[in-house]
């Protein structure tokens, strides 16, 4: 064989790395194909979603003519987990596309100087950690378990309730608050508050009226109290209806578990019990004992993180299931 010979590149050498930044105004879209020093970085900024994905689509093509890719390269997108959820992974692979949704708290950062923090360089340093990971770097980041559709939509039957409850307690602490400013200690827990508010039977410490501000802002506080109790008592009524048969079965088995109520198996069954684990990291990750990127607020139901009692449940189940489930401390 000549020496001096060179072996053309085939198509399935080439990989097509694209990292997306998003934010809600707009997209930066980087390229890389390993060939060139620099990524190549694009803006989108369409105002309907589908447009915006096709948009990302329409780059993706231009930018394989520009560097002179082979039709039949492959494409591999990453995102970090956000606000946009799986609805993104899910096209793209609907378009033939691979893609992986990363953990944002697991991507390095240098920490011994201070840097500077651009969607544009983040979007760089996305890809660039992406081409190493399929390189076999496992430590460049973590790929989050996309549910599907079905199981995802099936976890809002539980959060809804939970938000229900803080609503109801939300409302009650409000009113009590409200009321202790002017040495108002009445009980608002009472059905019969509202009704006493509104014949005007609640009084200041001194026995006086409450002022008619207050009084009427009360007033609106225990209506929105009544509706928040009546969805919750009417989402109780068919909550364990609603569970797909599935996750019925899954709660079922749980609630004859020793400190396992209907409610927690329920909810072990939708938002624990459907997902895939290979070690005890991500049953950790799950269920609240290592620390997540968006542990704060009301981001904790709206990203599906649980809460840390679920982790008690989770090793009761690890128990009763034996050795062989996910969550045993035999799985490394």
């Amino acid at each position: 064989m000549d020496a001096n010979h060179v072996t053309e590149p085939h198509a399935e050498d080439f990989i097509l790395a694209l990292s997306l930044e998003l934010a809600v105004g707009k997209w930066k879209v980087a390229l890389h194909d390993g060939q060139r020093e620099r990524p190549a970085v694009h803006t989108v900024a369409q105002p309907q979603a589908a447009a915006r994905l096709q948009a990302v689509l329409d780059v993706i093509e231009q930018q394989k003519l520009k560097w002179s890719l082979p039709a039949s390269v492959r494409i591999v997108v990453s995102y970090e987990a956000g606000q946009d959820a799986f609805w993104i992974c899910r096209a793209l692979q609907a378009h033939g596309i691979e893609c992986y949704v990363i953990d944002p708290a697991s991507i390095p950062v240098e920490r011994h100087k201070r840097r500077a923090k651009t969607d544009r360089l983040d979007a760089i340093k996305l890809v660039i950690n992406l081409r190493a990971w399929l390189r076999g770097e496992r430590d460049r980041m973590h790929v989050v378990h996309v549910p599907s559709p079905q199981d995802e939509a099936s976890r809002q039957l539980m959060r809804d309730r939970g938000q229900l409850q803080k609503e109801v307690l939300q409302h009650r602490d409000r009113m009590r608050k409200l009321l202790a400013t002017l040495g108002c200690w009445d009980e608002v827990n009472h059905k019969a508050f509202a009704g006493r508010l509104a014949r005007d039977q609640v009084r200041c410490h001194d026995g006086t009226p409450l002022p008619p501000e207050l009084r009427e802002r009360l007033l609106r506080e225990c209506e929105r109290l009544a509706l928040a109790e009546q969805q919750l008592a009417a989402l109780e009524k068919t909550r364990q209806a609603s569970l797909p048969a599935p996750a019925r079965q899954r709660s079922d088995d749980l609630a004859r578990l020793k400190g396992i109520g209907e409610v927690g198996a329920s909810r072990l069954a939708l938002e624990l019990f459907w997902r895939e684990f290979s070690n005890r990291r991500q049953v950790g990750a799950c269920v609240g004992l290592v620390p997540q990127p968006y542990d704060s607020g009301e981001s904790q139901v709206d990203q599906g993180i649980i809460n840390r009692a679920t982790g008690g449940c989770a090793r009761c189940w690890s128990r009763w299931r034996g050795p062989g489930c996910a969550t045993s401390p035999t799985v490394h």
